[in-house]
């Protein structure tokens, strides 16, 4: 999806080879994380603003996108926080300000907890929050011979558009290009077996308690329509985290950069400016 003025590259990081389109400038820096079964294509709508004001990294995480589908990396929560700090520190950055989508913002909030002075401010998008680990029968079928394949099966059950209507409230926005886009990393046996590894190492969301000791300034906006993750994930968040504030859009589904791209990108310069 790279945009003009965009670097597009592969980066070293934890024995993995991780997809990131960037643009490094004197302004000051923010990570861009998504979320589940997506890419760094989720910020394609506001790239382009953020790029007025920031220098921009989005990187595909591990098992995602154009990312290495590794089968020896451990796929939790914790584990890709260290990792996007090893990767943060590849661009000599001291500090960076972090928008993350979904299941990418409880990677954010690990970071946070593991290593604030790295986190400048959070904004966190329709985040995930509160589920537990996976049901123990579950993680241990996941270990039966063609496990992958009950998985890809599983998953189209259903086709790629159905499931952007669920993350859609208007959905006239859905386009081929991004159909396209959503179909392809369904087409690589890797990612069945990413998805299989994820399901085994994924511990539970962070606890009240712990995100309670999160103090890094922390800005969360949601859908109110949002099917996916609903919009009480977020009010409980903002009464958890000690140093946060929630704003919500009407008519707004999960894919919140798609549907909102310039009123979250105010959103951000409010808060981190």
């Amino acid at each position: 999806m790279s945009g003009a003025g965009l670097t597009e590259s592969y980066i070293r990081v934890a024995n993995m080879d991780l997809y990131c389109e960037y643009l490094l400038n004197d302004k000051p820096p923010i990570l861009l994380i998504h979320g589940f079964a997506s890419s760094i294509y989720t910020f394609r709508r506001i790239i382009p603003l953020l790029m007025e004001q920031f220098s921009v990294i989005s990187v595909d995480l591990p098992g995602f996108g154009k990312s290495e589908k590794s089968n020896s990396f451990v796929y939790s929560f914790e584990n890709y926080a260290k990792v996007m700090l090893e990767f943060i520190q590849t661009f000599n950055l001291s500090s960076t300000h972090i928008v993350a989508h979904s299941m990418g913002g409880q990677i954010a909030l690990h970071m946070a907890r593991l290593a604030p002075e790295k986190v400048n401010k959070l904004i966190l998008l329709c985040s995930s929050g509160y589920l537990k680990r996976a049901k123990k029968l579950l993680i241990y079928s996941s270990y039966l011979p063609f496990f992958d394949r009950m998985v890809y099966y599983y998953i189209h059950r259903k086709d790629v558009k159905d499931y952007l209507h669920n993350v859609f409230f208007n959905k006239e926005l859905i386009c081929e290009e991004m159909i396209d886009e959503f179909s392809r990393p369904l087409a690589e046996k890797r990612f069945y077996k990413s998805l299989i590894r994820l399901l085994r190492h994924r511990e539970g969301d962070l606890l009240p308690k712990q995100l309670q000791k999160i103090d890094v300034p922390t800005l969360i906006i949601w859908g109110e329509e949002d099917r996916v993750v609903p919009l009480h994930v977020g009010k409980q968040l903002v009464k958890d985290l000690p140093n946060a504030q929630l704003i919500t859009y009407e008519k707004t589904g999960h894919l919140i950069t798609e549907e909102r791209p310039e009123p979250i990108f105010q959103n951000i310069l409010t808060h981190v400016m």
